[in-house]
Protein backbone atom coordinates (compact mmCIF):
# COMPACT_ATOMS: atom_id res chain seq x y z
CA UNK A 1 0.00 0.00 0.00
CA UNK A 2 1.56 3.27 -1.08
CA UNK A 3 1.77 6.57 0.72
CA UNK A 4 -0.56 9.08 -0.89
CA UNK A 5 1.06 12.41 -1.68
CA UNK A 6 -1.02 15.22 -0.21
CA UNK A 7 -4.12 13.09 -0.65
CA UNK A 8 -5.71 15.01 2.23
CA UNK A 9 -5.83 18.76 2.91
CA UNK A 10 -2.43 19.01 4.56
CA UNK A 11 -3.10 22.08 6.66
CA UNK A 12 -5.84 20.26 8.56
CA UNK A 13 -4.12 16.89 8.88
CA UNK A 14 -3.42 15.29 12.24
CA UNK A 15 -0.55 12.81 12.08
CA UNK A 16 0.52 10.49 14.90
CA UNK A 17 4.13 9.35 14.50
CA UNK A 18 5.21 6.47 16.77
CA UNK A 19 8.97 5.99 16.90
CA UNK A 20 11.68 4.34 18.96
CA UNK A 21 12.65 4.43 22.62
CA UNK A 22 16.33 4.48 21.66
CA UNK A 23 18.10 7.64 20.61
CA UNK A 24 19.92 6.09 17.65
CA UNK A 25 16.81 4.54 16.14
CA UNK A 26 14.87 7.73 16.80
CA UNK A 27 17.48 9.71 14.84
CA UNK A 28 17.28 7.28 11.93
CA UNK A 29 13.47 7.43 12.02
CA UNK A 30 13.61 11.08 10.94
CA UNK A 31 13.94 9.68 7.42
CA UNK A 32 10.22 8.97 7.64
CA UNK A 33 9.32 12.08 9.60
CA UNK A 34 10.99 14.53 7.21
CA UNK A 35 9.20 12.90 4.29
CA UNK A 36 5.83 13.28 6.01
CA UNK A 37 6.58 16.95 6.70
CA UNK A 38 7.51 17.48 3.05
CA UNK A 39 4.45 15.71 1.66
CA UNK A 40 1.91 17.20 4.05
CA UNK A 41 2.92 20.82 4.71
CA UNK A 42 1.00 22.38 7.54
CA UNK A 43 0.08 19.07 9.14
CA UNK A 44 -0.07 18.94 12.94
CA UNK A 45 2.26 16.19 14.11
CA UNK A 46 2.14 14.33 17.41
CA UNK A 47 5.23 12.25 18.18
CA UNK A 48 5.34 9.31 20.59
CA UNK A 49 8.87 8.26 21.57
CA UNK A 50 11.00 7.13 24.48
CA UNK A 51 11.86 9.71 27.18
CA UNK A 52 15.51 9.78 26.13
CA UNK A 53 14.59 10.94 22.63
CA UNK A 54 12.07 13.66 23.54
CA UNK A 55 14.39 16.65 23.11
CA UNK A 56 15.43 15.40 19.67
CA UNK A 57 12.04 16.36 18.22
CA UNK A 58 11.41 19.77 19.80
CA UNK A 59 12.30 21.64 16.61
CA UNK A 60 10.15 19.57 14.25
CA UNK A 61 8.07 21.78 11.91
CA UNK A 62 4.35 21.47 12.59
CA UNK A 63 4.92 19.81 15.97
CA UNK A 64 1.73 19.66 18.02
CA UNK A 65 3.01 17.70 21.01
CA UNK A 66 5.44 15.01 22.10
CA UNK A 67 4.21 12.05 24.14
CA UNK A 68 7.04 10.43 26.16
CA UNK A 69 6.61 6.66 26.49
CA UNK A 70 8.29 5.67 29.72
CA UNK A 71 8.40 1.88 29.85
CA UNK A 72 5.92 0.40 32.31
CA UNK A 73 5.25 -3.10 33.56
CA UNK A 74 2.98 -5.35 31.51
CA UNK A 75 3.01 -2.94 28.57
CA UNK A 76 1.37 -0.18 30.57
CA UNK A 77 3.09 2.46 28.43
CA UNK A 78 1.02 1.34 25.44
CA UNK A 79 -2.18 1.71 27.42
CA UNK A 80 -1.08 5.18 28.50
CA UNK A 81 -0.39 6.13 24.88
CA UNK A 82 -3.77 4.78 23.78
CA UNK A 83 -5.53 6.82 26.47
CA UNK A 84 -3.66 9.94 25.37
CA UNK A 85 -4.56 9.51 21.68
CA UNK A 86 -7.87 7.67 21.43
CA UNK A 87 -10.02 10.81 21.61
CA UNK A 88 -8.40 12.28 18.47
CA UNK A 89 -9.62 11.41 15.00
CA UNK A 90 -6.30 10.90 13.22
CA UNK A 91 -5.86 11.52 9.51
CA UNK A 92 -2.76 9.30 9.50
CA UNK A 93 -0.94 7.08 11.96
CA UNK A 94 2.62 6.01 11.15
CA UNK A 95 3.86 3.35 13.57
CA UNK A 96 7.50 2.35 13.27
CA UNK A 97 7.23 -0.12 16.15
CA UNK A 98 4.58 -2.41 14.67
CA UNK A 99 2.77 -2.23 17.98
CA UNK A 100 -0.79 -2.75 16.78
CA UNK A 101 -1.77 0.57 18.35
CA UNK A 102 -2.71 2.01 14.96
CA UNK A 103 -5.56 -0.51 14.66
CA UNK A 104 -6.98 0.51 18.05
CA UNK A 105 -7.26 4.21 17.24
CA UNK A 106 -9.62 6.03 14.87
CA UNK A 107 -7.67 6.88 11.72
CA UNK A 108 -8.26 7.46 8.01
CA UNK A 109 -4.86 6.02 7.06
CA UNK A 110 -2.50 3.67 8.82
CA UNK A 111 1.09 2.88 7.88
CA UNK A 112 2.88 0.26 9.98
CA UNK A 113 6.57 -0.50 9.52
CA UNK A 114 7.43 -4.19 9.67
CA UNK A 115 11.20 -4.62 10.03
CA UNK A 116 12.56 -7.66 8.23
CA UNK A 117 15.90 -9.41 8.17
CA UNK A 118 17.78 -7.92 5.27
CA UNK A 119 21.22 -6.90 4.09
CA UNK A 120 20.47 -3.20 3.80
CA UNK A 121 20.99 -0.26 6.11
CA UNK A 122 18.18 0.74 8.46
CA UNK A 123 17.90 4.10 6.67
CA UNK A 124 17.39 2.36 3.33
CA UNK A 125 14.78 0.06 4.86
CA UNK A 126 12.88 3.06 6.24
CA UNK A 127 13.27 4.80 2.89
CA UNK A 128 11.61 1.90 1.11
CA UNK A 129 8.79 1.98 3.64
CA UNK A 130 8.14 5.69 3.09
CA UNK A 131 9.00 5.52 -0.64
CA UNK A 132 11.66 8.21 -0.46
CA UNK A 133 15.41 8.50 -0.83
CA UNK A 134 16.49 10.79 1.99
CA UNK A 135 18.77 10.71 5.02
CA UNK A 136 18.16 11.51 8.68
CA UNK A 137 17.66 15.15 9.67
CA UNK A 138 17.83 17.16 12.89
CA UNK A 139 15.71 20.30 13.24
CA UNK A 140 17.61 22.68 15.51
CA UNK A 141 15.82 25.26 17.63
CA UNK A 142 17.08 28.84 18.19
CA UNK A 143 17.64 27.89 21.83
CA UNK A 144 19.90 24.98 20.86
CA UNK A 145 21.84 27.17 18.42
CA UNK A 146 22.30 29.85 21.09
CA UNK A 147 23.52 27.27 23.61
CA UNK A 148 26.01 25.91 21.08
CA UNK A 149 27.27 29.42 20.41
CA UNK A 150 27.97 29.91 24.10
CA UNK A 151 29.82 26.60 24.31
CA UNK A 152 31.64 26.96 20.98
CA UNK A 153 31.85 30.58 19.84
CA UNK A 154 31.93 30.92 16.06
CA UNK A 155 35.25 32.04 14.63
CA UNK A 156 37.36 29.62 16.62
CA UNK A 157 38.83 26.35 15.39
CA UNK A 158 36.29 23.66 14.54
CA UNK A 159 36.32 21.07 17.31
CA UNK A 160 37.21 17.42 17.45
CA UNK A 161 34.29 15.52 18.96
CA UNK A 162 34.66 12.22 20.81
CA UNK A 163 31.98 9.77 21.95
CA UNK A 164 33.74 7.26 24.24
CA UNK A 165 30.56 5.71 25.70
CA UNK A 166 27.85 3.29 24.53
CA UNK A 167 24.77 1.65 25.98
CA UNK A 168 26.78 -1.33 27.24
CA UNK A 169 30.43 -1.99 27.93
CA UNK A 170 30.76 -4.58 25.18
CA UNK A 171 30.42 -1.83 22.53
CA UNK A 172 32.89 0.54 24.18
CA UNK A 173 36.38 0.87 22.71
CA UNK A 174 38.81 0.78 25.67
CA UNK A 175 38.98 4.26 27.18
CA UNK A 176 42.78 4.23 27.33
CA UNK A 177 42.79 3.99 23.53
CA UNK A 178 40.49 6.98 23.25
CA UNK A 179 42.99 8.82 25.45
CA UNK A 180 45.93 7.86 23.23
CA UNK A 181 43.98 8.75 20.09
CA UNK A 182 43.02 12.17 21.48
CA UNK A 183 46.62 12.90 22.44
CA UNK A 184 47.82 12.00 18.94
CA UNK A 185 45.17 14.04 17.13
CA UNK A 186 45.65 17.14 19.30
CA UNK A 187 49.45 17.21 19.53
CA UNK A 188 51.39 20.18 18.09
CA UNK A 189 51.56 20.18 14.30
CA UNK A 190 48.55 17.88 13.73
CA UNK A 191 45.02 18.75 12.50
CA UNK A 192 43.49 19.49 15.92
CA UNK A 193 46.54 21.05 17.58
CA UNK A 194 44.64 24.15 18.69
CA UNK A 195 41.05 22.97 18.45
CA UNK A 196 38.49 22.51 21.22
CA UNK A 197 37.75 18.90 22.13
CA UNK A 198 34.12 17.95 22.66
CA UNK A 199 33.45 14.90 24.81
CA UNK A 200 29.89 13.61 24.62
CA UNK A 201 27.93 11.00 26.50
CA UNK A 202 24.50 10.36 27.91
CA UNK A 203 23.16 10.73 31.43
CA UNK A 204 24.66 8.05 33.63
CA UNK A 205 27.75 7.60 31.43
CA UNK A 206 30.10 9.99 33.23
CA UNK A 207 32.06 7.24 34.96
CA UNK A 208 32.89 5.66 31.60
CA UNK A 209 34.04 8.98 30.11
CA UNK A 210 35.81 10.42 33.18
CA UNK A 211 39.29 8.96 32.49
CA UNK A 212 39.30 10.73 29.11
CA UNK A 213 38.00 13.99 30.60
CA UNK A 214 40.74 13.85 33.24
CA UNK A 215 43.50 13.58 30.64
CA UNK A 216 42.40 16.34 28.28
CA UNK A 217 43.70 19.92 28.66
CA UNK A 218 41.19 21.71 30.88
CA UNK A 219 41.22 24.85 28.77
CA UNK A 220 40.32 22.99 25.58
CA UNK A 221 37.91 20.34 26.78
CA UNK A 222 34.18 20.98 26.37
CA UNK A 223 32.44 18.50 28.66
CA UNK A 224 29.01 17.55 27.26
CA UNK A 225 28.65 14.23 29.09
CA UNK A 226 25.10 14.27 30.37
CA UNK A 227 25.13 18.08 30.62
CA UNK A 228 23.06 19.12 27.59
CA UNK A 229 19.99 17.89 25.75
CA UNK A 230 20.13 16.18 22.38
CA UNK A 231 19.38 19.29 20.33
CA UNK A 232 22.15 21.28 21.99
CA UNK A 233 24.51 18.35 21.43
CA UNK A 234 23.44 18.26 17.77
CA UNK A 235 24.03 22.00 17.39
CA UNK A 236 27.54 21.55 18.81
CA UNK A 237 28.19 18.54 16.59
CA UNK A 238 27.14 20.54 13.55
CA UNK A 239 30.19 22.72 14.20
CA UNK A 240 32.60 19.78 14.61
CA UNK A 241 35.28 19.09 12.06
CA UNK A 242 35.25 15.39 12.97
CA UNK A 243 33.40 13.02 15.30
CA UNK A 244 34.85 9.69 16.45
CA UNK A 245 32.79 7.40 18.63
CA UNK A 246 31.40 3.98 19.41
CA UNK A 247 28.27 2.66 17.74
CA UNK A 248 25.67 4.62 19.72
CA UNK A 249 22.86 7.11 19.45
CA UNK A 250 25.38 9.95 19.61
CA UNK A 251 27.18 8.55 16.57
CA UNK A 252 23.93 8.72 14.58
CA UNK A 253 23.22 12.19 15.96
CA UNK A 254 26.64 13.40 14.81
CA UNK A 255 26.14 12.08 11.29
CA UNK A 256 22.62 13.54 11.06
CA UNK A 257 23.94 16.90 12.28
CA UNK A 258 26.41 16.91 9.38
CA UNK A 259 29.67 16.18 11.18
CA UNK A 260 32.12 13.87 9.38
CA UNK A 261 31.58 10.77 11.50
CA UNK A 262 33.79 7.76 12.18
CA UNK A 263 31.99 4.90 13.94
CA UNK A 264 33.75 2.11 15.84
CA UNK A 265 32.07 -1.30 15.63
CA UNK A 266 32.38 -4.60 17.46
CA UNK A 267 29.38 -6.81 18.42
CA UNK A 268 26.98 -4.74 16.29
CA UNK A 269 26.54 -4.67 12.53
CA UNK A 270 27.66 -1.70 10.48
CA UNK A 271 25.69 -3.22 7.59
CA UNK A 272 22.54 -2.03 9.36
CA UNK A 273 23.77 0.72 11.65
CA UNK A 274 26.83 2.43 10.19
CA UNK A 275 26.72 6.23 10.50
CA UNK A 276 24.72 7.47 7.52
CA UNK A 277 25.80 10.45 5.49
CA UNK A 278 28.07 11.76 2.80
CA UNK A 279 31.19 11.83 4.95
CA UNK A 280 31.08 8.80 7.20
CA UNK A 281 33.25 5.74 7.77
CA UNK A 282 33.60 2.78 10.11
CA UNK A 283 36.39 0.79 11.73
CA UNK A 284 36.08 -2.72 13.08
CA UNK A 285 38.52 -5.31 14.37
CA UNK A 286 37.35 -8.92 14.65
CA UNK A 287 34.40 -10.04 12.50
CA UNK A 288 30.92 -9.36 13.85
CA UNK A 289 29.93 -13.05 14.02
CA UNK A 290 32.92 -13.91 16.20
CA UNK A 291 32.28 -11.05 18.61
CA UNK A 292 28.52 -11.62 18.73
CA UNK A 293 28.94 -15.31 19.58
CA UNK A 294 31.42 -14.45 22.30
CA UNK A 295 29.12 -11.78 23.75
CA UNK A 296 26.14 -14.15 23.75
CA UNK A 297 28.20 -16.76 25.59
CA UNK A 298 29.45 -14.26 28.17
CA UNK A 299 25.98 -12.90 28.87
CA UNK A 300 24.65 -16.25 30.10
CA UNK A 301 27.50 -16.76 32.55
CA UNK A 302 26.74 -16.32 36.25
CA UNK A 303 27.46 -13.53 36.83
CA UNK A 304 27.54 -12.25 33.22
CA UNK A 305 30.98 -11.31 31.92
CA UNK A 306 31.31 -7.53 31.57
CA UNK A 307 34.09 -6.74 29.14
CA UNK A 308 34.69 -4.71 25.99
CA UNK A 309 34.63 -6.68 22.75
CA UNK A 310 36.42 -3.87 20.92
CA UNK A 311 39.99 -4.70 21.93
CA UNK A 312 40.98 -5.83 18.43
CA UNK A 313 40.62 -2.26 17.09
CA UNK A 314 44.00 -0.56 17.28
CA UNK A 315 44.71 3.11 17.83
CA UNK A 316 46.66 3.15 14.57
CA UNK A 317 43.63 1.88 12.63
CA UNK A 318 41.32 4.54 14.09
CA UNK A 319 43.92 7.29 13.71
CA UNK A 320 44.51 6.47 10.03
CA UNK A 321 40.78 6.19 9.30
CA UNK A 322 40.18 9.53 11.02
CA UNK A 323 42.80 11.31 8.94
CA UNK A 324 41.46 9.71 5.76
CA UNK A 325 37.90 10.86 6.55
CA UNK A 326 39.16 14.31 7.46
CA UNK A 327 40.96 14.59 4.12
CA UNK A 328 37.89 13.45 2.18
CA UNK A 329 35.56 15.87 3.94
CA UNK A 330 37.52 19.10 3.87
CA UNK A 331 37.30 21.64 1.07
CA UNK A 332 34.64 19.65 -0.78
CA UNK A 333 31.75 21.69 -2.21
CA UNK A 334 28.31 20.65 -1.04
CA UNK A 335 26.40 18.45 -3.46
CA UNK A 336 23.11 19.79 -4.84
CA UNK A 337 20.22 18.65 -2.71
CA UNK A 338 17.00 17.22 -4.13
CA UNK A 339 15.61 15.92 -0.85
CA UNK A 340 12.97 17.38 1.45
CA UNK A 341 13.99 20.07 3.88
Amino acid sequence: MQFGRRALISGFMRILFVTSNRVGDAVLSTVVLRTLIHRYPGARITIACGPAAVSLFRGVPGLHRILPMAKQRSGGHWLALWLATVTTSWDMIVDLRASGLAWLLPAKKRRIYQPTKSYIHRVESLGRFIEANVGPKIWLTPEAEAAASRLLPLGGSAPLALGPTANWIGKQWPIERFIELAERLTAPGVPFADAPILVLGGPGERAAAQPLLDRLPAGRCVDLVGTVDLLTAAACLARARLYIGNDSGLMHLAAAAGAPTLGLFGPSQEMHYAPYGRFTATVRGEPYDVLFDRAQHDRVQKPPVKVSYMGSITVDAVHDAALDLLMRSQDVPAAPSHVPA
